[in-house]
């Protein structure tokens, strides 16, 4: 039996990597991968990162609170194709009060496709933002940083 945590990628020294696989239902009539598809790896590589530093979506949800979108500014430089092998990563940039801000990349050998700099925040129950719980603060502060 496969390792569970390398479905979710790995931890590296300045964030984290995931592994992703362009197939048909990514891609437009052209072949390359449809704009909003990154959209689904990189929140797969935000949603993995969270969970190996120790955040864990379902322990949020039980107090009613999860993470949402604020800001994401992208530069998409080159495409991808079908069957293309995606190297996704996440690095930390600052944390506040209720908001993560995060640099994520989506890589085809080492090859830059996309560049991304996403801004999360937690929400309450009432879909306000939350200040961080001293938890979430700790594994962040732990996990390694970009220091840009």
């Amino acid at each position: 039996m496969s390792d569970p945590h390398s479905l979710s990628g790995r931890l590296t020294e300045t964030g984290h990597e995931l592994s992703q696989r362009v197939y048909f239902e990514d891609t437009d009539f052209s072949g390359r991968i449809y704009h909003a598809r990154y959209l689904h790896f990189m929140e797969r590589g935000r949603s993995d990162y969270l969970r190996l530093v120790g955040v864990h979506h379902h322990e949020l949800a039980r107090e009613a609170h999860a993470f949402a979108v604020r800001h994401m500014a992208i530069d998409f430089l080159k495409a991808g194709s079908v069957d293309d092998v995606l190297t996704v990563r996440t690095a930390p940039k600052a944390t506040t009060g209720a908001r993560i801000v995060l640099q994520q990349e989506v890589l085809r050998d080492g090859e830059l496709l996309i560049a991304a700099e996403v801004t999360v925040a937690l929400i309450g129950p009432d879909g306000r933002p939350a200040r961080l719980p001293q938890a979430i603060r700790d594994a962040l502060a732990r996990a390694p940083k970009t220091g840009g």
